[in-house]
């Protein structure tokens, strides 16, 4: 008990009054709740682990936070606002959907305190994403960069195989795999009512690189059409690779009922069934609890090859940012406490997640490997947000999703373009 105690006041002590001292109460506010209710996509271990790093600012002020994954969260969070029980808040994984609540009024704008804890410990890009209309409406926490190749590092190094730098480079190893009688990918993109996403985040890498990032800024915000030549190519690359039975474990036609977070795990069988993985850096926390516990001796990462040479490997990222749909002193605590590395370090420990945040300490991480990624994500020369993310949510969750996993099916790819164009909301 007198432990208890004393981590209390330690915690008191160590983070800054602001971070607890509550936000300026807009219209609706009440008295402040004593839980507060977050809803989320995150489950399983992501929940367990975001649970942990919650335990702090429950300690520290009596302020319990309810949280409750669901799988559906994308679809169901649309159906809580729409009927008007929604969670106090709710980390909203696009940026397009956050765009969605604010222009209907669904969200209130962050106070000034909390705006503040953002200018003080985020870059501006992270602002900017959480802002709509000139108002910041959301508070990134955890995040991920996606733009890593994932592979077997005993198995790799045994058979003799070399990061390749290059997109020729990288076929070349696909095709000797081949011929050593080896499948070089393990490509899953089943996920509920959220199934395509991981195709989305293929075709934002092969943009960044073929068309360079401000191409891919046009394309995300429309001022070139979804069917547009550059686009086609970059899907055409990708199916390159996902089309072709040999280069893919259990052929094309296993790609869209694949988990994507089962995906990883035919890399770490003995003898492997599969040799490359593209994922965000979270996939370690699907991996089995063998290969997790031995990271740095199990685990290979390396950057999604560049294709053209004048754009290099830029990083591809995504992230969660918290709304307030309840505007509540409570509430307001919450999203401050989030600001602060307090409310990471024991997720960054455990694995499975990088943050935005400019106070981090890369010592926190748990292995080596996502210390090394979290200072790729922070220091990026070229960084882009998941384009999917930031597009109208009728494409960027819906179309561009279910055309994904059309491709694979089956369906040309001028149908899926063609299709996914014909859904952009007319302005």
């Amino acid at each position: 008990m007198r432990k208890f105690s004393v981590l209390i006041m330690a915690l008191l002590v160590l983070v800054p009054a602001a971070i607890f001292a509550g936000g300026t109460p807009q219209q609706g506010s009440t008295e402040p709740l004593t839980t507060v209710s977050v809803y989320g996509a995150f489950v399983d271990q992501e929940a367990t682990r975001f649970d942990a790093a919650m335990q702090p600012f429950t300690d520290a002020t009596g302020i319990t936070v309810d949280y409750r994954g669901d799988k559906q969260f994308e679809a169901q969070i649309v159906v809580q606002v729409q009927a008007g029980d929604p969670p106090d808040s709710a980390p909203i994984p696009q940026p397009g959907l956050m765009q969605n609540f604010a222009r209907q009024g669904q969200i209130y704008p962050l106070p000034q305190a909390v705006v503040d804890r953002i200018d003080a410990n985020y870059t501006a890009a992270w602002k900017d994403l959480g802002s709509y209309d000139g108002k910041v409406y959301g508070v990134f926490h955890r995040v991920n960069a996606k733009s890593f190749v994932w592979y077997n590092k005993p198995a790799f190094q045994a058979a003799g195989y070399t990061i390749p730098k290059t997109w020729d480079e990288m076929f070349a190893l696909m095709d000797k795999m081949v011929a050593d009688g080896n499948v070089p990918w393990s490509i899953g993109i089943e996920s509920g009512s959220a199934t395509g996403w991981p195709a989305t985040d293929w075709v934002e890498d092969i943009m960044l690189r073929t068309a360079g990032p401000e191409v891919y800024d046009q394309w995300v915000s429309h001022e070139i059409p979804f069917n547009d030549p550059a686009v086609k190519h970059a899907v055409e690359l990708m199916t390159s690779i996902w089309l072709n039975p040999k280069y893919v474990l259990g052929g094309p036609q296993s790609i869209a009922t694949t988990n994507f977070g089962d995906a990883v795990q035919p890399l770490y069988t003995d003898p492997p069934q599969a040799w490359l993985h593209r994922q965000g850096n979270f996939i370690t926390g699907f991996m089995q609890q063998s290969v997790q516990d031995n990271l740095e001796t199990d685990v290979g990462v390396f950057a999604f090859p560049e294709i053209n040479p004048e754009w290099g490997t830029p990083v591809l990222g995504g992230g969660d940012q918290f709304v307030m749909f309840n505007d509540n002193p409570s509430v307001v605590k919450f999203l401050e406490y989030l600001t602060t590395w307090y409310a990471c370090k024991s997720w960054a420990q455990a694995g499975g997640a990088l943050f935005p945040h400019q106070d981090q300490n890369f010592n926190d991480y748990g292995s080596a490997i996502e210390a090394d990624l979290a200072k790729i994500l922070v220091n990026a020369k070229v960084f882009r947000f998941d384009g999917s993310d930031q597009m109208p949510a009728e494409v960027g969750n819906g179309t561009f999703w279910t055309g994904m996993a059309d491709l694979v099916t089956g369906v040309p790819v001028d149908t899926v373009l063609n299709e996914i164009e014909a859904s952009w909301p007319k302005q």
